[in-house]
């Protein structure tokens, strides 16, 4: 295990994740510290069992909520906390082992070399992943990428990613939305708004049944009418931001 770092932690939210959030909370303290957990009001005894294993290893912490906020609120808990702390980038994973802990180093060393810039998991699916989750990612990519111009965003949905965290922090102080499932395909298209540059590198991703552990809180009519409803806000947002957009991309594409 290398030192831990100063300035990188890995972010992971959890609710009621069951036994896989402390198999992803031990995996990703195989390859990075410190690590940080922040319990989503889970009400499945998880948040004790973190906080037993939290006791015995000083690279890694946990914050609980009182009562469930949503993703996106959850992670901003841990933002605030971590910047006031000092550092300056978290990569965040999913709580349900979805995520390759092994590609931490990868990608906090991408986030090292360019300090400035987001960077994204793009998935590599294997057999597991659900067809019908795979083609509408597709659908809600397709927007993200006609919001920002088609300037970089290789996976809008994927969650495995590391955030500059004082811009995150900076767009979600003003924006009231982003809280829940809508936070990772928001965040992308809003830090990419704010002229972050954006490096896609693969991801693989795991999907499990529920014989092996696997839980998941997606509900396809819910999640996707929140889905709808941010695309909206932020089409109405690129409309607005279109002359600025359209000047970037020029610029850009003379380099």
């Amino acid at each position: 295990m290398t030192p831990a770092s100063t300035t990188h932690l890995v972010l992971i939210p959890s609710y009621n994740t069951g036994n896989k959030i402390l198999e992803t909370a031990r995996d990703a303290r195989r390859y990075w510290a410190p690590v940080w957990v922040v319990v989503d009001g889970s009400t499945d005894g998880t948040a004790n069992a973190l906080t037993e294993m939290a006791a015995r290893d000083p690279g890694l912490r946990v914050l609980v909520l009182a009562r469930n906020q949503g993703k996106g609120a959850a992670v901003l808990h841990g933002l605030r906390a971590a910047q006031a702390e000092g550092f300056t980038h978290a990569l965040s994973m999913d709580a349900d082992g979805q995520h390759p802990a092994a590609s931490i180093p990868q990608f906090m060393a991408a986030s090292q070399s360019h300090p400035d810039a987001l960077i994204l998991g793009v998935p590599a699916f294997d057999d597991s992943a659900p067809k019908l989750r795979v083609y509408g990612r597709r659908v809600s990519n397709g927007w993200a990428n006609l919001e920002t111009l088609w300037t970089g965003i290789g996976d809008s949905l994927c969650g495995f990613r590391v955030y500059p965290i004082a811009p995150l922090c900076a767009v979600m102080e003003r924006v009231k939305w982003m809280r829940r499932f809508d936070f990772d395909p928001e965040a992308a298209v809003r830090l990419r708004w704010r002229g972050l540059r954006i490096v896609n590198l693969p991801a693989p991703v795991r999907y499990f049944r529920p014989e092996e552990g696997g839980i998941s809180h997606f509900h396809y009519w819910r999640d996707n009418a929140l889905l709808a409803w941010m695309h909206l806000r932020l089409m109405l947002g690129f409309l607005l931001r279109l002359p600025i957009l359209l000047m970037r991309r020029l610029r850009s594409s003379r380099h």
